[in-house]
């Protein structure tokens, strides 16, 4: 326990002090011309406590940022407000909703997709290249074109938000279900060949087991790329709830704290969806024998 714990601390330990230095260095000049319009001449002690109190920083501090996460988390909870406007929990709810719907597409998509690719040559050599050059086009370029077409057909809300995320979200699955159904070696397949087994025993007996640890990390990686989806799709809808738009809304009005707060708040939602995951692979491979 002690040599793990060990390095995340020591890590975690550097970046708050690399942040407090970089909240100095950023926010200084800001108190010094603040001394100087009022004809004070304040300690160095005391322009760096400044640098750490002020209202719109140009970087915040960490224990700015743990103050507007506590007023607008743990506070609304206590009370009794969790679903409140002002509240990051409702924000991430909103966040959370597009992020599920478009991981489930996206998985499910990129399933039926690399199941394609393996069993049929000619999607092999044909989608897999256009597959990867989809990835090269910027989501932030690509976002707000699907979401006008989806508003010209009357398809708003939850959706449009739901297929960016899902654009994100299907290419490493894709990527990983391919290598994973492609892991069984020759002698395996032989074997399978062997006992006169059938292309759908086949997948079902040999590929898709050999394809779960595969599938399993590809879902993290896809996890994480829908929820930066979700929060980029509602960036041009002009959203009004969700982390996008607390993004946004900071952004607007110089709320340097209110972004970073709902910036480690998209954080610590990717860091539980994807150990949600971690979770979910345990047990499916536990229950399969491979762990």
């Amino acid at each position: 326990m002690r040599k793990s714990l060990f390095p995340i601390l020591t890590v975690v330990a550097a970046i708050f002090v690399i942040w407090y230095g970089a909240s100095v260095g950023l926010n200084m000049a800001w108190a010094k011309d603040q001394a100087t319009r009022a004809g004070t001449d304040p300690s160095f002690s005391e322009l760096v406590a400044n640098t750490w109190s002020q209202t719109k920083p140009k970087l915040p501090a960490p224990h700015q940022v743990a103050v507007e996460i506590w007023n607008t988390t743990g506070e609304m909870i206590l009370n009794g407000r969790a679903f409140s406007k002002r509240s990051l929990i409702y924000h991430s709810w909103i966040t959370l909703s597009a992020t599920g719907l478009g991981f489930l597409l996206g998985a499910g998509f990129g399933i039926l997709l690399a199941i394609g690719i393996v069993y049929n040559r000619v999607m092999d050599m044909s989608v897999m290249p256009w597959v990867i050059a989809s990835q090269t086009i910027p989501i932030l370029a690509i976002a707000p074109m699907i979401i006008v077409v989806l508003n010209a057909v009357g398809i708003s809300g939850l959706l449009p938000k739901a297929m960016i995320s899902m654009y994100l979200s299907f290419f490493p699955v894709v990527v990983g279900m391919v290598k994973g159904l492609r892991s069984p070696g020759m002698m395996q397949l032989d074997q399978m060949k062997t006992w006169s087994a059938t292309k759908g025993q086949e997948f079902w007996r040999l590929r898709l087991p050999s394809s779960m640890p595969y599938l399993f990390t590809s879902l993290k990686v896809a996890m994480a790329a829908s929820l930066v989806g979700a929060i980029v799709g509602e960036l041009p809808t002009g959203a009004v709830a969700g982390l996008g738009a607390r993004l946004l809304a900071g952004s607007y009005y110089g709320q340097t704290i209110q972004i970073w707060s709902a910036l480690i708040m998209a954080a610590a939602l990717a860091a539980v969806l994807v150990a949600l995951i971690g979770l979910i692979q345990k047990i499916v491979l536990k229950r399969m024998g491979m762990a």
